[in-house]
């Protein structure tokens, strides 16, 4: 079986058309830094502040574009408790409940009552990739790191779409526990056993 690239997620932000325009003006456009490895998502040059409740600060926080429906900031667990700001583990989109703060851009800020996230782990297939990797969506597997930090990373989901590429999304929690950069490769692990 072929090993799955992996991509080490920054912090970063979604936002909406509305909450663009209220933080950089009206019918603003992003301006694309580099394309994702997932088909037609970039990573903007624009950048935002995040301001937790108790006021503490996570300043040049990259937007990634296109716009989405609904705002989204996702950080990692060390940024949740550095910032304490609350911020669930959710797949993307799940945002109900989560953890608030407020968006801080050049022309104005936004508060969001909620979206602010600890992204889980997840591999992109799109559906013949799922069929070779005899996956099905939703499906929660394992992989294996080969490195000099090897080990099993559990709970990790897989998310089929034919709108994706083959992809292992970790946040940089989870790279530097392992000593993984972008493009290294993992292994998918659908059972093991542990003695």
């Amino acid at each position: 079986m072929r090993k799955i690239p992996v991509g080490i997620s920054g912090r970063h932000v979604h936002l909406s058309k509305e909450h663009l325009e209220v933080l950089f003006g009206k019918g603003y456009q992003l301006t694309n830094f580099r394309d994702l490895s997932q088909p037609n998502q970039f990573a903007a040059e624009e950048k935002v502040t995040l301001v937790s409740k108790e006021g503490r600060k996570l300043e040049g926080v990259r937007i990634l574009g296109p716009v989405r429906k609904e705002t989204q900031v996702e950080i990692s667990r060390s940024d949740a408790i550095r910032g304490r700001f609350i911020a669930p583990v959710r797949s993307s989109g799940d945002i109900k409940g989560s953890g608030g703060c407020l968006i801080v851009g050049p022309k104005g800020e936004v508060e969001i009552k909620e979206g602010v996230i600890v992204a889980d782990r997840h591999i992109h297939f799109n559906k013949e990739e799922a069929k070779e990797f005899n996956v099905k969506d939703r499906e929660v597997v394992s992989i294996y790191i080969d490195k000099e930090k090897s080990g099993i990373l559990g709970d990790v989901l897989c998310r089929v779409s034919d709108a994706f590429k083959l992809d292992c999304h970790l946040d940089t929690d989870d790279g530097a526990a392992f000593g993984l950069q972008n493009g290294d490769l993992v292994t998918l692990v659908k059972e093991y056993i542990i003695k």
